[in-house]
């Protein structure tokens, strides 16, 4: 059919069709190994992200709650009505609108933007106040800036919660003059750093009776000695260190992939802005 010559042509193409068939097939199979591999580390990659999203979002929102809890049992009373409860006293106070309830919010970080946005969300006048310029402040908050700024916020506030980070400007922050500066029967709330109080100003505004209560989370030691008075006073409420818990499950992964970072030279997450 082809001819004397026609065996060696056909061999030859025949071989060389094999040949190309072969290495055609090792590159597909080697492209594939690494489109693979390359589509495992991407969901690797987007499942450690997402996990790292659940684990801070879990966090925030459980800070959130706190804030948002302490800040009704505040403004509505709660605390008074419990003590009245030990005494086995029924007693009805005038109750406030949101509206009439001014709150201050010292920190715009991530969790001073997602509380100082829920309460807003509820109806309660807002400002949250940081020491440098920042990230953009939420809408429904007024932002204000710098230690005369702060000065003048303080005013009219009738809770303040402190979500600031500590640094050598804020260390002692919460003293006798920042105390003062509030309207009296005002409330604290400090879900940030124990350092950030001075413990002797503010039990000395609450024996006065010019802060009405302070909710308080985090302390200059811990666990809070015995011994402290915090334990016993009517106007504190303490708490263990629980506003928001780390869980370990998922925080080490969130440690993990900043070592890896920082490994590769790679721009860490989650820091914090301490000047």
């Amino acid at each position: 059919l082809y001819g004397d010559s026609a065996p060696f042509p056909l061999q030859y193409n025949f071989l060389a069709t094999l040949e190309a068939f072969t290495q055609a097939a090792s590159t597909a199979i080697k492209l594939e190994a690494e489109s693979r591999a390359l589509q495992t580390s991407s969901v690797g990659a987007a499942r450690a992200r997402q996990k790292d999203l659940d684990t801070l979002e879990a966090f925030h929102a459980a800070m959130t709650q706190t804030a948002l809890w302490a800040t009704l049992a505040l403004h509505r009373g709660f605390f008074q009505y419990q003590d009245q409860q030990r005494q086995g006293e029924w007693q009805q106070h005038a109750q406030r609108q949101a509206r009439e309830v001014p709150v201050l919010v010292l920190g715009l970080g991530l969790l001073g933007t997602q509380v100082a946005q829920a309460l807003s969300s509820l109806g309660y006048p807002v400002t949250a106040w940081r020491l440098h310029a920042g990230r953009p402040t939420p809408p429904g908050v007024q932002g204000v800036q710098g230690p005369s700024a702060l000065e003048h916020a303080l005013g009219p506030s009738q809770v303040v919660i402190n979500l600031l980070p500590l640094t050598t400007h804020t260390r002692g922050l919460i003293n006798a003059d920042f105390l003062g500066r509030l309207p009296a029967g005002a409330g604290l709330v400090n879900l940030a750093r124990g350092a950030h109080v001075v413990d002797a100003d503010l039990l000395q505004a609450l024996d006065a009776g010019h802060i009405a209560h302070a909710m308080l989370d985090v302390f200059a030691t811990e666990p809070l000695p015995s011994d402290h008075r915090f334990w016993q006073h009517p106007r504190v409420t303490v708490l263990p260190h629980v506003a928001a818990l780390t869980d370990p499950r998922t925080a080490c992964e969130v440690v993990a992939d900043n070592v890896r970072r920082l490994a590769r030279a790679e721009p860490l997450l989650h820091l914090v802005d301490r000047p």
